[in-house]
């Protein structure tokens, strides 16, 4: 069964702003490889963070909404952990889509 996620990534890109896009092309191209089906890809610009806690003090915001299985959460979130570009990563899972019912004309008495 197929959930609707959504996935905020926070890239380092310490050193290398041209490069953002390519960083993003790479992403978006490894959760298809893990069986992810993008529906939106969200570039936030590079914002600060509210305090520091390691080694940053900004990140450029990347959201994915994607539709997958539910055990691929914890292998992207693994295989993510491992690469350096990727600062912080944050899953939720999104309520399914909903179909918009046709809008019914009144008609004139």
């Amino acid at each position: 069964m197929r959930n609707r996620y959504e996935a905020l990534l926070v890239l380092n890109t310490q050193a290398r702003e041209d490069t953002v896009k390519e960083i993003i092309d790479r992403l978006e191209s490894e959760f298809q490889q893990e069986g992810a089906q993008i529906e939106q890809v969200q570039k936030m610009d590079k914002r600060q963070f509210s305090y520091v806690a390691g080694r940053l003090s900004a990140g450029y915001y990347v959201n994915f909404v994607f539709n997958a299985d539910p055990q691929l959460i914890a292998k992207l979130r693994s295989k993510f952990k491992l690469d350096p570009e990727v600062y912080l990563q944050n899953y939720q899972r999104l309520p399914e889509k909903k179909e918009e019912p046709t809008k019914r004309v009144a008609k004139a008495k």
